[in-house]
């Protein structure tokens, strides 16, 4: 399972002021999501996720830093570790400018390594530079050795912020099927 929140964090906090304006003007049209629609979407993540089966979260650094964990506090659902995605260019922030956006690897108890993870090849790091097609594009790439390393082929992947549908272009390359939605965004001119 993938699941890409439309958050507003880092956007309230920050309170940039330039909502709906130049870079911003796709990202604002998003429906935005509240903390407990967050949490309402896990715990249905957890209900309908097999045993030991994986949800890949994507946080930027806001969410990292203040935690995530309270929107897991109705689930079953544990963070096992992360892998930090280098996109290989500059966004915004006040201090540093943010380069980076984290995928936190939950799974569903009971919690197995070895009989659950394929592949070994995947850094702690990935680089890897994408073409945006949608305010929240994802490395397909990296989502291709995701879903290679934790399923088999004719598996079932989930996507319910499906945004650009970069797991869906992923399930094509690796044989997989795909379940995604996602609320249209803005003009598509």
């Amino acid at each position: 399972m993938f699941f890409d929140p439309q958050y507003r964090g880092i956007l309230d906090k920050m309170k940039y002021g330039n909502e709906g304006k130049g870079r911003g003007k796709n990202r604002s049209a998003l429906t935005q999501m509240s903390e407990e629609t967050i949490s309402i979407f896990l715990k249905e993540i957890d209900r309908v996720l097999n045993s030991n089966g994986y949800l890949f979260l994507w946080v930027d650094k806001f969410h990292l830093i203040e935690g995530v964990t309270s929107w897991f506090k109705d689930s079953s659902l544990e963070i096992v570790d992360m892998i930090t995605w280098n996109k290989m260019k500059i966004g915004m922030g006040y201090r540093s400018r943010r380069k980076s956006e984290y995928l936190v690897i939950v799974q569903k108890p009971p919690k197995q390594a070895k009989s659950t993870w394929r592949l070994h090849n995947i850094g702690d790091v990935w680089d890897e530079k994408v073409k945006k097609i949608h305010p929240h594009s994802k490395p397909i790439e990296l989502q291709k050795q995701l879903i290679l390393a934790t399923t088999i082929e004719n598996d079932y992947i989930c996507d319910p912020a499906s945004g650009g549908y970069s797991v869906f272009q992923a399930c094509l390359e690796t044989g997989r099927n795909f379940i995604g939605c996602d609320i249209a965004f803005g003009d598509k001119d």
